[in-house]
C-alpha cells in the first residue's frame, strides 16, 4: 500500500495528539508530536532562567538553540516520548506552567525555523502522521490528507482541566479556560506561521464527539485517501 503524509492541525486541547497517535499506530506510520517539541524548548528556557516576570528572554533563547537536542524515543509500551538533551521530559512538559509559556516561545521565528526543519526531516520519505498548528500550511503543505480540529474553548478547557486533575495537579477550571483562550489568541495572531485552516483541510468539530467516534471518522478519511493513491 502507498504511504501518505497526514497533517493534523487545530486549536489546543482538541485531541490532536490522541487521534494522531491512534492513526499512526493503526497505519504503522511514524508519529511526530510537534507540540511536544515546542513544549520541550519551553521547558529548557524555564530551567535556564530564560523566562521571568512573564517574559521570554528571546535573544538568550535564540543563542541557546544549538544546545537544545530533541529526540523521540519509544518507551516499553511502544509509545514515542520526547527527550530533551538525553532526558525523558514527557511528563514535565505537560504541566500547566509549561502550557502558559509555550505559545510565546512558539512565536519566535528562529525557534520555529529550527523545529520545522527537524519536523520535515523526521517525516521525509515515509508514511507520517504529524500534529501541530502549522503542519498543513508550513511543514507539509503538500500533505495528502489535512485535518483541522476544533471545539469550543469551554469544551477544550474542561477536557484539559479533567486531565490535569486526574494527574494530580492543583488547578482551577477558570485558570485552564483563561490559558486556552490566551493560547488561541497568541496562536492565531502571531506573525510567523499563525494557526489557520489550510484551504484543502477537512474541518472536524469534535465538541460532541467521543474519542472512538473521532478516531473512526478520521481513520475513514485516511483510508479513503490512501485508496485513492492505489
Amino acid at each position: 500500500m502507498p504511504k501518505i503524509t497526514i497533517a493534523v492541525d487545530g486549536y489546543s486541547s482538541t485531541g490532536k495528539s490522541t487521534v494522531a497517535k491512534q492513526l499512526a499506530d493503526w497505519l504503522d506510520y511514524v508519529y511526530v508530536d510537534t507540540g511536544a517539541m515546542y513544549r520541550a524548548v519551553t521547558l529548557y528556557a524555564m530551567r535556564n532562567n530564560m523566562i521571568a516576570n512573564e517574559q521570554v528572554a528571546t535573544q538568550k533563547l535564540i543563542a541557546a538553540l544549538p544546545n537544545i537536542q530533541l529526540q523521540f524515543k519509544k518507551n516499553k509500551a511502544g509509545k514515542a516520548e520526547i527527550h530533551l538533551n538525553g532526558e525523558n521530559v514527557e511528563k514535565h512538559i505537560r504541566h500547566l506552567e509549561v502550557s502558559e509559556y509555550v505559545s510565546p516561545v512558539a512565536t519566535i521565528s528562529e525557534v520555529r525555523k529550527k523545529l520545522v526543519e527537524q519536523q520535515q526531516q523526521m517525516g521525509k520519505g515515509m508514511g507520517v502522521v504529524m500534529d501541530g498548528r502549522d503542519i498543513g500550511t508550513v511543514v507539509f503543505p503538500e500533505a495528502e490528507l489535512k485535518i483541522f480540529m476544533t471545539a469550543s474553548a469551554e469544551t477544550r478547557a474542561l477536557r484539559r482541566y479533567n486531565e490535569l486533575i486526574e494527574r494530580g495537579d492543583t488547578v482551577t477550571y477558570t485558570d485552564v479556560l483563561e490559558n486556552v483562550q490566551e493560547r488561541d489568541h497568541i496562536d492565531t495572531t502571531r506573525e510567523d506561521s499563525p494557526l489557520r485552516k489550510a484551504k484543502d483541510a477537512i474541518e472536524i468539530d469534535n465538541s460532541e464527539m467521543n474519542l472512538e467516534d473521532q478516531f473512526h471518522t478520521i481513520l475513514q478519511l485516511a483510508k479513503d485517501r490512501i485508496a485513492g493513491r492505489v
